[in-house]
């Protein structure tokens, strides 16, 4: 029997509780000033605006490891405890409106725009307008996953509930897993995942035991020689194995899309293999991919096809999309409209 369930019904997950089942996919705002990675208020405005609209869980954008882990100087970072105090601010303002948050943690890799010198598992370029990046010794990626856990120590001192894990659209864990850019003859090369693997085990020593951790991974890529959804398959329970307790599903982004391949891009054109990975591994899953129609968020979770919606760009443009998309389903937002505000609903 399919288990489904409306917008606006509570989520948990060991000690993780929303209160409904929206969900603010990360989007990078580019916003940090003076290169040094802290979050800003621009950040503060934008995160906490998104609580007070009614989303259930906001995964505030990719924040990197280490400076030249950033795809530009203007993300944010998590490299040192210097990032900790403008980041809990935003925790706290989110928790003041009632919404739970989480940090996306991750290293761009070959991505790295303006890194003088790019790192990834091998060197090979993004494509010829990205530098050629300097393949990382045996050392340097043990050391990397001990930045993933430093980070991971600093996002739970600064409060968050959870931590998403960025294993997709061609950033360093999905370069590691990727046989298309992993070309190593070490240990990382002959285990594709096995730099995914300790980095999961690393972030959970220093997470609470009942703190879920979540990983956002490209269930297959769309280039020529990419890997598949069946090879998106055995990655997640690879890393489900490792640790990781809930999957947020996308596709992509690890070059350029052979015709043959790519999906496009239509509202829900993910939710197929957002399904697909959650009969096939068994754990709660997040489906994102233009759906900001509310009638389309709403039949995922009707149907069963995953456990929560994601919602990016609709999400720029609205930020109470939440409140309306559940109020436009309906169903009830009597307790999640702040008080200043139940006269306009």
């Amino acid at each position: 029997m399919v288990n489904a369930y409306t917008l606006d019904s509570p989520f948990s997950i060991k000690g993780l509780t929303l209160r409904n089942r929206t969900v603010m996919a990360p989007m990078c705002q580019y916003s940090v000033e003076k290169k040094n990675g802290i979050a800003t208020d621009w950040h503060y405005v934008h995160y906490v605006s998104r609580a007070v609209g009614g989303i259930g869980l906001i995964i505030v954008e990719m924040t990197d490891v280490e400076p030249d882990g950033r795809i530009t100087d203007n993300c944010l970072g998590l490299w040192s405890d210097a990032h900790i105090p403008a980041l809990k601010r935003i925790v706290d303002g989110a928790h003041e409106h009632g919404a739970k948050i989480g940090i996306q943690i991750a290293h761009a890799g070959r991505k790295a725009e303006d890194a003088a010198e790019p790192v990834a598992p091998s060197a090979i370029a993004f494509d010829e307008k990205y530098k050629t990046p300097r393949a990382l010794t045996t050392e340097e990626v043990r050391a990397m996953v001990k930045k993933f856990g430093d980070a991971a120590r600093r996002a739970i001192e600064a409060g968050f509930d959870t931590i998403e894990l960025h294993g997709a659209h061609g950033y360093l864990i999905h370069q590691f897993h990727s046989p298309r850019t992993n070309k190593r003859e070490d240990e990382y090369g002959q285990d594709l995942t096995r730099f995914g693997r300790e980095v999961i085990q690393e972030v959970k020593k220093h997470m609470p035991e009942d703190m879920p951790l979540i990983f956002r991974i490209s269930a297959l890529e769309y280039a020529e020689d990419g890997y598949d959804l069946n090879d998106g398959i055995d990655l997640c329970r690879a890393y489900v194995e490792a640790g990781v307790d809930m999957l947020h599903i996308s596709t992509g982004g690890e070059g350029a899309p052979s015709p043959s391949r790519f999906i496009k891009p239509e509202p829900g054109y993910q939710v197929h293999a957002a399904h697909t990975i959650k009969e096939a591994v068994g754990v709660p899953v997040i489906a994102v991919g233009l759906l900001e129609d509310p009638s389309v968020a709403s039949s995922v979770l009707t149907e069963g096809k995953a456990d929560l919606v994601a919602v990016a760009r609709g999400l720029l443009r609205d930020p109470y999309w939440a409140l309306h998309a559940i109020q436009a389903t309906g169903g009830s937002i009597r307790d999640q409209v702040p008080e200043q505000y139940k006269r306009g609903f």
